[in-house]
């Protein structure tokens, strides 16, 4: 057998291949080259000030397919130069050496610019990506965090990616517009359009084919706006250079549409999370070719054409698999049955040799239809069903899926490795295919405060030293929400790099001096504890916890069968004490906003899980009889909800802003209250008659006071009701489901409210967990 290449020479193959299908190895001199100079520029003056753009650029094209994006920094006399082979390289590199030298940070919570009028002498090398690509952005973060997004936001996030290297975002924005008129020449009727498009935030899970029609309809100003606001997104990201990664028909058909087309080959899937089912064309039909080569040209009309196109036809929805002679159409509409593995994602029992040659014919339509419509385009799909449902993708299912597809034609995104790290193993790296490894982190936009500091550096370490990740082309963070957990983004990003520090701890000690304008040993110790204490978890197991979503049990809905509620991730004795002396050290950094920021996000973590504690007693307290015990938790949880509450008004997003975003989105009345619906009822109820309520439920000022507390207020109300004698939960549960409801419909005006001097609240905070 062939000896597998070395891990140089399988990332020197991953390069030429980006570059092939990508980035030419070298760019013409001239106007091309003063265009992304520009662009660099006016991403740093954006960030920093007039005086970045005294930073001297310069654009030096790389000389071969196999070299690396790289820049370099030198500064002398004052200035400060940055030289590098593309836009995103220069603006990455001047932002490295800000935040090295303190003067910078751009994050989500806000930006800390302080250049100095002249740079200290430095002289470093090159500093080089390992990776061909480095990829952001999940198709539920335009869901969970971008449904309200107006253009000044977008530019703003297009900047944090440029600062921080990416060149390779997913821009999943206005593509309703396409699919509008795609549907309305397919024959459907406005009223039929209405039916089918899910409300704003709900658009990614409609565009994956998990739901059809929840919150409709999506009102065409919504459409169009989106369509203003892709074109604005995407000539910026042309103009730095970056490829963006573009929408493309995966199979799923409105149910207008099968109705019209009973002679068609399509399928009725499952119903996800208790929604009802949606529907599937056989990409052998001949409706898939024409709808996916009409989709693609209307998208280039629309926004340009692309280079790579996603398309995931079975994000936790398992491919349907009958006899190749079955009638299809038995399978749409008679009982389910004949489509087992769709209708079902119970382990099923399938011929392993069907199974093989109906996956492979699957993947080679796909991708057939992309090629026939634009030859030189790459297919992208994200890994994640291979890791959701192992049962059904072991590695002969994958490898099948894949076979037939050229090795130079499919980009997989191997986005969950926090959670399931083995996938890429288990796909044999995915056959030699072009694949981008990368974490979620953030589930449904929740915001508890973890991550794993060590592990990336550890993980990232180790992949780019195995030969056995063959194609291994980039690295992404895929959050499927934003704004929380600024520093594990900073830190991934800096490994993308290669430009993690020699040591956590002086790493630590340049962010904080970046963030909050100095360090002293004692913030750096402090810092260094936190880090241990909740910075050291790779996946927060409690926000899925017996198929109950909620990040902490506070925020689950009740229950009662709660005294094996496990542990929380992290060390709770480190954090706390990391909290105490951050606050202790902060009249020192009270004027530094990012500092109170970071200050509150940790003081509210320690409190939630206390919380979460007073619950467990309050509950045990009262199924035994001690009515007493009860009650004092439940004052507790009150106390320390409300405090909460009262302090997180402090932090960028609050229920508020989430809600009064939506409604600014609305042109007209009915616009501005349907917004505001879906708005409130993603971060609660989400929807369905599945698991998802509180998938999404986030630590904002308005939750804590006026849904989570009031929810467990009613449940504990009853739980003491019945003392020792039966409880009858599901009639309880059923009247909070109905409560949460009319929470959802009630016209609340929500304001946020900022505690007068934080750091105070703050330790008046750890005082009540003394008490408690």
């Amino acid at each position: 057998m062939p000896s597998r290449p070395s891990r140089r020479q399988a990332l020197r193959q991953a390069l030429a291949t980006a570059a092939a299908v990508s980035i030419p190895a070298s760019a013409s001199a001239g106007p091309a080259q003063a265009e992304a100079v520009k662009a660099a520029r006016a991403v740093l003056v954006r960030r920093f000030g007039d005086r970045a753009g005294r930073i001297d650029l310069t654009l030096v094209p790389r000389a071969t397919a196999t070299e690396g994006s790289w820049y370099a920094v030198e500064s002398r006399g004052g200035r400060l130069a940055v030289s590098g082979d593309t836009a995103i390289a220069l603006t990455r590199g001047v932002y490295a050496h800000l935040r090295s030298i303190g003067a910078a940070l751009v994050s989500w919570e806000g930006d800390r610019a302080a250049l100095p009028d002249r740079f200290p002498d430095a002289k470093g090398g090159k500093v080089a990506t390992p990776f061909a690509h480095r990829a952001y952005l999940n198709t539920c973060t335009y869901g969970y965090t971008t449904p309200w997004w107006d253009w000044p936001r977008w530019s703003r996030e297009i900047d944090w990616m440029a600062v921080h290297g990416v060149d390779m975002p997913l821009a999943m924005e206005g593509q309703e517009h396409v699919w509008r008129d795609l549907w309305r020449e397919a024959g459907l009727s406005e009223p039929e359009l209405a039916d089918y498009f899910s409300g704003p935030a709900f658009t990614p899970w409609q565009r994956m084919g998990n739901i059809e029609g929840y919150r409709a309809p999506l009102p065409p100003a919504w459409i169009d706006k989106k369509k203003v606001l892709q074109r604005q997104i995407l000539a910026r990201m042309r103009e730095l250079g970056m490829t963006p990664i573009l929408p493309a028909f995966g199979g799923y058909v409105p149910k207008a549409f099968a109705l019209k087309h009973p002679e068609a080959r399509i399928y009725r899937m499952r119903a996800w999370e208790g929604f009802h089912e949606t529907y599937w064309l056989d990409p052998a039909d001949p409706l898939f070719a024409k709808l996916a080569a009409r989709f693609m040209a209307l998208y280039a009309e629309t926004y340009g054409a692309g280079t790579y196109y996603l398309a995931d036809s079975f994000n936790e929805m398992l491919p349907p698999i009958a006899d190749d002679g079955a009638d299809a159409r038995a399978a749409t509409y008679g009982d389910g049955k004949a489509n087992t593995a769709a209708a079902t994602k119970d382990k099923v029992e399938i011929d392993p040799a069907l199974k093989a040659r109906r996956l492979a014919a699957y993947g080679k339509a796909i991708y057939d239809t992309i090629r026939q419509a634009q030859p030189d385009a790459v297919w992208v799909m994200q890994g994640w069903l291979f890791g959701a449902d192992q049962h059904f993708w072991d590695p002969a299912a994958i490898a099948a899926y894949l076979s037939q597809v050229p090795d130079d034609r499919l980009m997989i995104l191997d986005i969950g490795n926090d959670r399931y790290p083995d996938t890429w193993r288990n796909a044999q790296a995915f056959g030699g295919k072009p694949w981008i490894y990368g974490y979620v982190h953030n589930y449904g936009g929740s915001n508890p405060v973890y991550g794993d500091l060590d592990y990336y550096r550890r993980d990232l370490a180790a992949l780019t030293a195995n030969p056995e990740t063959r194609r291994l082309a980039g690295f992404g963070m895929f959050p499927e929400g934003l704004h929380s957990n600024s520093i594990v983004y900073e830190a991934a990003y800096d490994l993308a790099w290669n430009a993690g520090e020699a040591s956590q701890a002086a790493w630590l000690s340049t962010y904080a001096r970046s963030r909050y304008g100095r360090t002293t040993p004692a913030l750096d110790a402090a810092l260094g504890q936190l880090v241990e204490a909740a910075y050291s978890t790779r996946y927060w197991s409690p926000r899925w916890w017996k198929s109950k979503a909620g990040a902490y049990l506070f925020f689950k809905r009740p229950t009662a069968a709660i005294q094996d509620f496990p542990p929380h991730p992290g060390d709770r004795t480190k954090l706390a004490a990391a909290v105490r002396e951050l606050t202790r050290l902060a009249p020192g950094f009270a004027d530094q906003p990012l500092f109170i920021i970071d200050l509150v996000d940790a003081a509210r973590h320690l409190a939630s899980e206390d919380i979460d504690l007073q619950l467990q007693a309050a509950v045990l307290a009262y199924r035994r009889g001690d009515l007493a015990s009860g009650d004092a938790a439940r004052r507790k949880i009150e106390d320390l909800a409300l405090a909460v509450d009262g302090l997180l008004g402090v932090q960028p997003e609050t229920l508020a802003t989430w809600i009064d975003a939506a409604r600014a989105y609305g042109d007209t009345p009915a616009d501005a209250r349907a917004y505001v619906l879906n708005a409130k009822a993603q971060v609660t109820i989400w929807g369905g008659e599945g698991n998802l309520n509180d998938y999404a439920s986030k630590a904002w000022q308005g939750l804590y006071a006026d849904f989570y507390l009031p929810r467990w207020s009613l449940f504990l109300d009853a739980l003491r009701a019945a003392g020792t004698g039966p409880f009858d939960e599901p009639a309880v549960v059923r009247g909070l489901v109905a409560w949460e409801h009319a929470w959802v419909d009630r016209d609340t005006v929500y304001r946020r409210r900022r505690p007068a001097d934080p750091v105070a609240a703050t330790a008046a905070l750890l005082a009540r967990l003394d008490r408690a």
